[in-house]
């Protein structure tokens, strides 16, 4: 009999754990149905496959296939004067652009994994958007100049931004990109970043009215929020936001403490600019926070993050497409009942 019981008790357990386990992967919606197929076009190895070919054919080549992108790139994102297929021949006597292309494609023999996570986010986009177009993905190489311009029906990738923290590149170029960035240029950041991008410069443009610290807190806590619901779910929230793994643990531990001094301070309805950007701007840290220089950065969107997510907890009934919409900051603070407990 008392066999029974816990053989009783261990099934109940496994059922909850299938229930639990069950509910965590079931909560998305099904997008199995949507038809997304993206392709990112490999316009770095097409370029450099010109070399010791005629440089007007090569040019009348990626001028028929990328347009408006191959324009940008040799006169915006390269910044070359020179009529294309000068520009073409001095690329291709650059020894130093040649050893970052074979790098770039070392990295990078294929984007299978990179195009498996688009399709995946953009799936969940297409679902909540479904009148969302989803432009070109063109990957290439800039020379370090741009990571993910946007221009005319395309969304540029460039590669060599993505090299892996590592890489002898970054360390060479530091004292223009500084290590606390170049730590991102990984492979894994580039789907989150697309989405991050594509959320900004495609579906939710930041209003001008939105001047105070509690605004912009909030704007970019709906856009993490936002990813947190396409992109893909094995995603970790670091990468999401860009954190390494002690940042994340130290704004999880302090998230109390961050938001006291957010009020002690009266910095929510603070408007000017120079006094506020320290909380949302990329650094090494947050001054003014933490001990040793051991604080996380940005930490006004960290902050917004929780916030909305607390917003979205309360009020159930609240769509997606209607948080994002919402452009009151003051009622989702109000309504998110936000109150972090302080560390004692």
């Amino acid at each position: 009999m008392m066999y029974n019981v816990k053989h009783r008790q261990i099934y109940l357990i496994f059922l909850f754990a299938i229930a639990f386990i069950s509910c965590k992967q079931n909560h998305r919606p099904d997008v199995s149905n949507i038809a997304v197929d993206i392709k990112i076009e490999r316009f770095d190895k097409e370029l450099f496959a010109g070399n010791g070919k005629n440089p007007a054919e090569v040019n009348q080549t990626l001028s028929t296939k990328y347009g408006v992108f191959y324009d940008d790139f040799l006169h915006k994102i390269l910044d070359t004067k020179y009529e294309n297929t000068e520009s073409l021949a001095t690329l291709y006597h650059d020894q130093a652009y040649t050893d970052l292309t074979k790098e770039v494609d070392s990295v990078f023999p294929n984007l299978k994994a990179q195009e498996a996570g688009l399709n995946e986010t953009f799936k969940y986009i297409k679902y909540y958007y479904p009148k969302a177009k989803i432009p070109k993905f063109i990957a290439f190489a800039s020379g370090f100049a741009y990571q993910m311009p946007v221009g005319d029906n395309y969304l540029g990738i460039g590669l060599d931004m993505f090299l892996g923290k590592d890489s002898k590149f970054y360390k060479a170029i530091v004292q223009s990109v500084p290590l606390y960035l170049s730590r991102r240029f990984s492979p894994e950041y580039i789907v989150p970043r697309v989405a991050e991008t594509y959320a900004h410069e495609e579906l939710f443009a930041e209003p001008d009215e939105n001047k105070s610290l509690l605004s912009k807190m909030v704007f970019q806590g709906k856009i993490l929020y936002f990813l947190d619901q396409v992109l893909p779910e094995q995603l970790a929230d670091s990468v999401k936001i860009g954190y390494t793994t002690q940042q994340l643990e130290w704004a999880q531990h302090f998230e109390g403490d961050i938001w006291a001094y957010f009020l002690e301070h009266n910095f929510l309805f603070e408007t000017d600019y120079q006094k506020i950007q320290v909380f949302l701007s990329e650094g090494p840290f947050t001054p003014g926070l933490g001990e040793n220089r051991d604080s996380a950065p940005k930490l006004g969107i960290w902050i917004g993050w929780q916030m909305v997510k607390k917003y979205m907890k309360e009020n159930p009934d609240v769509t997606l497409q209607q948080l994002m919409a919402e452009g009151d900051a003051q009622k989702i603070l109000n309504k998110s009942k936000y109150k972090p407990k302080q560390q004692n």
